[in-house]
């Protein structure tokens, strides 16, 4: 499991042409679920987006979560952050986990996020086609993976 952390001012997705949820300050987080990550895997990586420090102190470095900045998060499904892209010059998508357990997975790591203190969580639609706009802060953008149990 993928998770793309872009530090934001502001985000928001829309499908059909009509928004379905934005944010102000906080994280963008685009997913990627893999066939292979454990049910467990939402739930350490979501605890670690939560806690992962990449918000300026007082003293301008990288010190405070999203939790302690009292952020916001947005979560996008994205299953071609979990693409093979070792050969050649297309992609492949074996790697993802399939619709319906990718959904689980997804709808375990908001709910973690949740569960952490985040003050919102938003949610894309999955497997909709979306349009995400975002004012990316720094730019600040991080690729975390879950981390072994």
């Amino acid at each position: 499991m993928r998770a793309l952390l872009q530090r934001v001012s502001r985000a928001s997705v829309a499908v059909e042409g009509s928004e379905i949820a934005r944010i102000g300050p906080g994280l963008l987080i685009f997913l990627g679920v893999a066939a292979a990550d454990p049910p467990e895997a939402a739930a350490r990586l979501a605890e670690r987006c939560a806690a992962f420090r990449i918000f300026e102190d007082p003293e301008g470095r990288m010190n405070r979560s999203v939790i302690d900045v009292a952020g916001e998060a947005l979560v996008v499904s994205q299953f071609t952050l979990v693409a093979d892209v070792s050969r050649g010059r297309r992609p492949g998508f074996d790697p993802a986990a399939p619709p319906a357990p990718a959904e689980a997975a997804y709808e375990r790591f908001c709910a973690a996020l949740e569960g952490a203190g985040i003050r919102a969580v938003r949610r894309g639609r999955f497997g909709a086609a979306m349009r995400v706009e975002l004012v990316n802060e720094g730019p600040a953008t991080f690729l975390l993976e879950s981390p072994e149990p």
